[in-house]
């Protein structure tokens, strides 16, 4: 950082004002540090994990410095690849056919009309298989 004038400004000053901006804000006691790892964290999430993007905002020389800081990071991202991962294999009976589900345009759900719920089912017979074994399962319960 530089100050108006063009010269650099020294570590002191830039923490003095932080801890005034921090105090005025009332944010929770943090080094200013603390913030690069912040914006480093998000990145990771927002980017899902890539490595080399992250490597070129953040200017770290190498991308094993990221590994090794933010790993906690892409281990919950493998955990939720896992568990996508569990639900599709144990709950597809062929996996040949199953494709990844289409990510909707729309940010709320539209009540569903007979066609495009027939529609649907005949797009997918696994789906049509697995309603059909879901309310025949629900019939044999009553």
């Amino acid at each position: 950082m530089a100050q108006d004038n063009g010269r650099p400004c020294e570590n002191r000053i830039i923490n003095k004002e932080f801890e005034k901006l921090r105090e005025s804000t009332g944010l929770p006691k943090v080094v200013f540090h603390s913030l690069r790892h912040s914006s480093t964290t998000y990145k990771l999430k927002l980017n899902h994990g890539d490595l080399k993007a992250t490597q070129g905002d953040t200017g770290h020389a190498e991308t094993d410095m990221i590994t090794k800081v933010y790993a906690h990071i892409l281990d919950e991202d493998r955990k939720v690849n896992a568990q996508k991962f569990e639900k599709a294999f144990y709950f597809a009976r062929d996996l040949h056919n199953v494709r990844p589900p289409e990510e909707s345009a729309k940010s709320e759900l539209a009540a569903p009309d007979i066609a495009s719920l027939v529609e649907q089912l005949q797009k997918s017979p696994e789906l049509a298989s697995a309603l059909a074994a879901l309310i025949a399962g629900n019939a044999a319960a009553r």
